[in-house]
């Protein structure tokens, strides 16, 4: 029998060492090799989903593997994250953040999750206006200032959807409410797909919506568009005023989108990731299409993203506490 000197112990241990290393350098290197799921923690039709689908192809070119849509809608999106939160941080699964994603530590006693500490920022996708509309057959109002009056006329009759608590669309009510002085019911969906149908039937009268899933009903004349919250005037909706144009220049909102990783992805496989995705922003018809829908393509850095979201963090806190907005 062949004895193992020291020396050559020392040997056979440094090649295993050296083979390990290179099979986890290869593994790097070829990532992706299989396909990537996108987790969208809304139902299907709305403005996360609809985005999701249409960057998720253009990437998948650039990538070289089928990168597939996932709906965990439930508990304003809660129950889609947690599920992502959990996934295996190999860069195999994406989730879809929104606005809702900032509101989550703020509104939740405990929070159902940390977006800071249990994701790994990949890149932002991009921000919408939110936009009052209203049902025309419920609502006899064409301007922010004729609705304030039929409110006002008509305190707690209004009914106002929204996808869910702590949402763009709820934050959005509780604003105007204060800002206008107004009565509004709230109504809280699990889901942006659920108030559409509801909004369009008449069962409910007003919806902060983000512009990309109501663009085509506003065009149609099936939903009054009143005003959009955001800096400047949408240039899918030219003729729709801001908010400051309309006399209230606090009502702020800008709902967001940017694709998160679970915490400990590899760094090398977040860059491959952002890379491709920021490639995809570039495509011409992409680029359309966002326009189109009224969507400002964001891209950049993963760091760009994770800093937008301690700030955004911080700011959706300080509304929550200003306009006493609760969970219940």
């Amino acid at each position: 029998m062949r004895h193992i000197t020291g020396k050559n112990a020392l040997t056979i241990a440094a090649t295993l060492v050296a083979s390990a290393l290179a099979v986890n350098q290869a593994q790097a290197e070829s990532f992706p090799a299989r396909t990537i799921t996108i987790v969208v923690p809304f139902p299907a039709g709305g403005t996360p989903d609809i985005l999701a689908r249409i960057m998720g192809e253009k990437a998948s070119a650039q990538l070289e593997q089928p990168i597939v849509i996932e709906n965990k809608a439930g508990a304003g999106g809660s129950i889609g994250i947690q599920a992502a939160a959990r996934s295996k941080n190999d860069g195999y699964t994406l989730v879809m953040c929104a606005y809702g994603c900032a509101v989550a530590p703020s509104l939740y006693k405990p929070a159902p999750y940390n977006i800071e500490t249990q994701f790994a920022p990949v890149v932002m996708v991009g921000t919408v206006p939110s936009v009052l509309v209203t049902n025309p057959k419920n609502i006899p109002a064409k301007t922010v200032q004729d609705f304030v009056s039929y409110a006002k006329a008509h305190p707690g009759k209004i009914n106002a959807a929204s996808s869910g608590i702590g949402g763009s669309a709820h934050i959005g009510i509780e604003m105007l409410k204060r800002e206008a002085g107004i009565q509004i019911a709230h109504i809280p969906y699990k889901g942006a797909g659920q108030v559409a149908g509801d909004l369009l039937g008449g069962q409910v009268d007003m919806y902060f919506d983000n512009l990309p899933a109501s663009l085509a009903s506003i065009k149609a004349g099936r939903l009054n568009a009143l005003a959009v919250a955001s800096e400047e005037r949408s240039a899918a909706i030219p003729d729709v005023p801001t908010f400051a144009q309309a006399g209230y220049p606090n009502m702020l909102i800008t709902p967001w989108f940017g694709l998160l990783a679970p915490a400990g992805t590899p760094p090398e496989n977040i860059s491959k990731l952002n890379a491709a995705f920021n490639a995809a922003f570039k495509d011409p018809e992409i680029q359309k299409k966002f326009t189109d829908l009224g969507v400002d393509i964001a891209g950049g850095t993963s760091q760009a993203l994770a800093d937008f979201i301690t700030s955004e963090t911080s700011k959706i806190a300080t509304l929550i506490k200003e306009n006493n907005i609760t969970a219940k």
